[in-house]
């Protein structure tokens, strides 16, 4: 029980749950799109995100020394093994892609690292966090894997973007009020602005864009509209059922399978509908 127990530590604060919720999302984009399955592109976002948020997290054993204690420093080497893997991937991905992905890295690593000594980071930049991960995630889950498959931007693409933007901003919001207890009144997160009931509010209201927006697109799929309510109906029910006194692992391992979930259900629906 107890090997179990740290397996499943390992695989939550190593941010591998975290990395196949980026790589469900990119294949859902690939999915509603009618593209083929891209393995190069799903190892590059798996080790991709799960270096960047383990290095976001580690980032002080990264540049001054060896850290201490084993589950920490078994951490620093998967995320050494995955920046690796995210390398050898991102060689096979096509010159546009790797442009773009470039600039998404470069985005992140400004997000981490200050622009110049004795600055802050975008990260603690006050009100800005939420909106820069909702672009990185946004980015990658979608503009990558459709120009990776040679698909031009037109106005379907740019809808995508912006409900897998709002999705991520809805979900963020959950984390928002999980950790209202502990993040840095500077940061003047959502709730720490409004509060907690209307930051569930304002959730409950983006649903509707995120819902609505799938009947702008040119083909509409009936299937999608299905799976795309269940999926509102889940999300409504894990932010209703937030607050402060949660425990962790409701968004670092509930909230974060939404995504995977999602994906599940279209797969399921496959064979459903």
């Amino acid at each position: 029980m107890q090997v179990f127990q740290q397996l499943f530590r390992l695989y939550i604060y190593g941010s591998i749950h975290v990395a196949l919720s980026v790589v469900a999302l990119t294949a859902m984009t690939l999915h509603m799109f009618g593209l083929p399955a891209d393995w190069p592109l799903f190892g590059f976002a798996f080790g991709g995100t799960m270096f960047s948020y383990n290095f976001m997290k580690y980032e002080a054993f990264y540049k001054r020394k060896w850290p201490e204690g084993k589950f920490t420093q078994v951490i620093v080497i998967l995320s050494t093994i995955a920046l690796a893997f995210a390398g050898l991937c991102f060689l096979y991905l096509k010159a546009a892609t790797q442009v773009t992905a470039l600039a998404f890295l470069l985005f992140t690593a400004l997000y981490t690292v200050p622009f110049f000594p004795n600055t802050k980071n975008l990260r603690n930049w006050s009100g800005i966090k939420i909106y820069i991960v909702a672009l990185c995630w946004a980015g990658v889950t979608t503009l990558l894997p459709l120009i990776n498959s040679g698909v031009e931007l037109y106005s379907d693409v740019y809808l995508k973007f912006a409900q897998r933007f709002l999705l991520i901003i809805i979900l963020i919001l959950i984390f928002e009020i999980i950790d209202l207890k502990e993040d840095d009144p500077f940061l003047k997160t959502i709730p720490q602005q409004i509060g907690v009931r209307n930051t569930k509010i304002l959730n409950l209201v983006l649903l509707l864009p995120f819902y609505f927006l799938e009947f702008l697109k040119s083909t509409i799929d009936d299937k999608q509209l299905l799976i795309n309510i269940l999926l509102v109906i889940i999300v409504a029910i894990f932010t209703v059922f937030a607050h402060p006194q949660r425990n962790k692992y409701y968004t670092l391992f509930w909230v974060e399978s939404i995504p995977i979930f999602w994906l599940g259900m279209v797969m399921a629906g496959g064979y459903i509908f």
